[in-house]
C-alpha cells in the first residue's frame, strides 16, 4: 500500500494528463518505477536474483549425471534407461517455455508472479524425486522438474532487458550466461560427491536445499521488472483511487483485444515459422542445438576417461569438471573488456550499431570449440596425464559461452519485436537435441574410444565454423530482404 500522499500524487498526474486521459503510462522518461530507471545498486541486486535462480534451476540437469549407475543398479535397468533422468529434464525445460514463458508478457501476471509459482512447484517435486521407488515414477518428476523449471531459463534474458538498455545489456546477459553454465559444470561435482557418499538420491537432495533457498529468497527480494505488469498495477490502483474504470495500461488494452487464436499462433506458431523461414535465425538455431547436443554428451564422457581410464571416484570425477568453469570464468573476463572498448561505443551518439557487430567473439568461439574437441579427444588415455585432458576442455566452455553470448544477443538485436519468439524457438530445438544426445553417449564413446568420438564431435564442429563468418559479411544483406528482421 503506498502512503496517501504518494496515492494522491498518481492521481494528480493523471488529472494533468493531455494526451490520452484514461491510458496509464509512466510520468515521462524519469518515472522512479520504471526498471530502466532504478538506482544501478538496485539493477545489479535484481540482476543477482536472476541468476541466483536460473543457477538454482539449471545446475538440476546434470547434478543427477554422476548417479546413472547407481540408479541402473538398483532399478534394475540398462544405463540408457538411467540416462533419461537428465534428458527428460533437459526436454522438459526445452518444453515448458513454450506454454509458460508466454504467462510472463501477460500484464496481469508478469514476470515475479510466473518464476515463483513455478519455483514453488519445483521444489515440491524433488522430495518425492528423491524417494522414488522406480523408474515409472522417476522419470516424469524429473520431466515434470525441468518443466516447471523453464521459466528463469528462457524468460531471464528479458527481466534483464527490462532493467538494462542494449549498450550494458551484453555484459549482464554475459552475467546470466556465467550462470547458467555454472549449473550444468558444478552440478556433476556437487552430485558426484553426494552420490560416492549416499547413493544416487542425494543428488537431488541438494538440490532441493537450494532450489529451496532460492524461493524464500526471491519470494521476499525478487521485485517485478516487466514495465507492462507494473503500469497494469497502477491502472488498477488509479481504478480504485479515482473510481474511473476507463483508466488502463497500454499492455492492458492489447491483451483484452488478442483472442485465443491470436494467443495460440503467438505461442505455438511463430517461433516454428521464424526457425524454418528465416535463414539467420535458421543458422543459429542449427548450430547452437548442435553445441548444446555436444555439451550434454561431453559431460557424459568424463566417466569415460576420468573413472574409467584414470580411475578417479565419482567425487574426483566431479572435481575434474572445474576445468569447464575456469573456462567459463576466465572467457567472460576477457569478455566483458571486448564489451566495454568495442561494443558499447557502437551506442554513443554519432556511431552506428548493427547486430553484426556481436558477432567477433563467435567467429573465436567457433575456433575453440573443435581444437578443444581435438585436444580432450586425443589426450584422454591413461598414458597421458590427467590435467592435460582437463586444461584442453577449459576452451569448450569458452567456446561455448562465446558462441551463446553472441549468438543469442546477436539474434535479438536482429528481431527485437519477435525475440521472445526466436528464443522460444532456439530453446525447443537446442533442449530438444541436448536432451537426446546423452542417450547414446556412452555407447558412442566405448565404441569409437574417446579419441575418434571426439573426433567426430570436432568434424561437425568444424563443418560449423563458417556461420559466425558468413553471417559476419551478409547479415546485413540478409535482414534487409526480411519481412520480419530490423534492417
Amino acid at each position: 500500500m503506498l502512503p496517501p500522499e504518494v496515492q494522491q500524487d498518481e492521481v494528480d498526474q493523471v488529472r494533468d494528463s493531455k494526451a490520452n486521459a484514461n491510458l496509464v503510462d509512466w510520468y515521462g522518461p524519469n518515472d522512479p518505477e520504471c526498471p530502466m530507471n532504478w538506482s544501478f545498486a538496485k539493477r545489479c541486486f535484481v540482476t543477482f536474483d536472476i541468476c541466483f535462480l536460473t543457477f538454482s534451476i539449471y545446475i538440476g540437469s546434470a547434478i543427477y549425471s554422476p548417479g546413472t549407475e547407481l540408479v541402473a543398479q538398483q532399478y534394475g535397468i540398462s544405463d540408457v534407461a538411467a540416462t533419461l533422468g537428465l534428458s527428460l529434464f533437459v526436454l522438459g525445460y526445452g518444453i515448458g517455455p513454450m506454454f509458460l514463458s508466454p504467462l510472463s508478457e501477460i500484464p496481469q501476471f508478469g514476470r515475479t508472479s510466473v518464476y515463483i509459482a513455478c519455483l514453488i512447484v519445483f521444489v515440491a517435486i524433488q522430495a518425492p524425486t528423491a524417494l522414488s521407488e522406480n523408474l515409472g515414477a522417476l522419470l516424469p518428476l524429473r520431466f515434470l522438474a525441468g518443466f516447471v523449471g523453464s521459466p528463469p531459463l528462457a524468460t531471464g534474458g528479458a527481466s534483464l532487458a527490462d532493467m538494462w538498455g542494449p549498450e550494458d545489456r551484453g555484459v549482464v546477459i554475459g552475467v546470466w550466461g556465467l550462470a547458467a553454465v555454472c549449473g550444468p559444470v558444478l552440478g556433476p561435482t556437487i552430485g558426484g560427491f553426494a552420490a560416492q557418499a549416499n547413493g544416487w538420491r542425494w543428488t537431488i537432495w541438494p538440490l532441493l536445499w537450494l532450489s529451496g533457498a532460492a524461493l524464500a529468497f526471491l519470494f521476499v527480494f525478487l521485485p517485478e521488472t516487466s514495465s507492462s505488469a507494473i503500469l497494469y498495477r497502477r491502472a488498477k490502483r488509479l481504478r480504485r483511487l479515482t473510481g474511473n474504470p476507463s483508466l488502463k495500461s497500454e499492455g492492458e488494452i492489447e491483451s483484452e483485444e488478442m483472442t485465443l487464436g491470436e494467443v495460440a499462433r503467438m505461442t505455438f506458431v511463430r517461433p516454428f515459422v521464424l526457425s524454418f523461414t528465416e535463414p539467420i535465425v535458421a543458422a543459429w538455431n542449427l548450430y547452437i542445438m548442435l553445441v548444446y547436443g555436444i555439451l550434454y554428451i561431453f559431460i557424459e564422457s568424463f566417466q569415460v576417461v576420468f573413472v574409467e581410464e584414470h580411475g578417479f571416484n565419482l567425487g574426483e570425477n566431479g572435481l575434474a569438471f572445474m576445468g569447464l568453469f575456469v573456462g567459463a570464468l576466465v572467457t567472460y573476463a576477457l569478455f566483458v573488456p571486448y564489451l566495454a572498448y568495442r561494443v558499447r561505443p557502437r551506442f554513443e551518439e554519432g556511431a552506428r550499431f548493427v547486430p553484426e557487430d556481436r558477432l567477433p567473439p563467435a567467429m573465436v568461439g567457433a575456433l575453440c570449440l573443435p581444437v578443444s574437441l581435438f585436444w580432450f579427444g586425443w589426450t584422454s588415455g591413461a598414458s597421458i596425464p590427467w590435467i592435460v585432458p582437463i586444461l584442453g576442455s577449459t576452451l569448450f566452455t569458452a567456446g561455448t559461452f562465446l558462441l551463446f553470448q553472441a549468438g543469442l544477443n546477436y539474434l535479438q538485436d536482429c528481431y527485437p519485436k519477435y525475440a521472445a519468439s526466436v528464443l522460444a524457438g532456439n530453446d525447443l530445438f537446442r533442449s530438444t537435441v541436448g536432451a537426446g544426445f546423452p542417450l547414446f553417449s556412452t555407447a558412442f564413446f566405448k565404441n569409437l574410444g574417446v579419441g575418434r568420438a571426439c573426433s567426430v564431435l570436432g568434424g561437425i564442429s568444424v563443418a560449423m565454423i563458417p556461420i559466425p563468418f558468413v553471417l559476419y559479411r551478409y547479415g546485413e544483406r540478409i535482414r534487409k530482404r526480411s519481412k520480419y528482421a530490423q534492417a
